[in-house]
């Protein structure tokens, strides 16, 4: 049995005290901050490709294709360094201290902003151009 892990009906029940140590950077309670990226919804030109989640408050942030980059700069601002996909159908956690993937744990839900939800979104905000926009965000960001 595993150290701070009480045994409940045959199975091995981590304590929320092993749970944080084992893995720390999520946090199993927290919940999503919205169905978009906080920071572009409150910004009327504001728009995003991907959403990322983080893993211990819940922040819902842009990825870094999207022009806002807000779900990699909410992790430097507050040194949450762990993010979830919040796409439908991805299951995905990243760490920015390693720049790896990893696995991560069931995290409360929801795990994905709506379906009806466009990608990118959010619908109405979105311009035109928006493939352009990122191809020229990835070449600037290149040269």
């Amino acid at each position: 049995m595993l150290a701070g892990a009480p045994h409940e009906r045959g199975k091995i029940v981590l304590t929320l005290h092993a749970m944080k140590k084992a893995h720390r950077g999520i946090n199993l309670a927290s919940k999503p901050s919205g169905d978009g990226c906080v920071e572009c919804l409150a910004s009327p030109e504001g728009w995003w490709f991907h959403l990322r989640r983080c893993a211990e408050c819940g922040h819902i942030g842009c990825c870094d294709s999207s022009p806002g980059q807000h779900a990699s700069r909410h992790a430097a601002e507050t040194g949450h360094p762990i993010i979830t996909s919040f796409e439908p159908g991805e299951d995905w956690f990243f760490d920015y201290r390693t720049q790896e993937m990893m696995k991560g744990l069931e995290l409360s839900p929801p795990h994905a902003h709506p379906e009806s939800q466009p990608t990118p979104g959010p619908e109405g905000r979105v311009p035109a151009n928006w493939e352009s926009l990122l191809d020229s965000e990835a070449s600037h960001e290149s040269g």
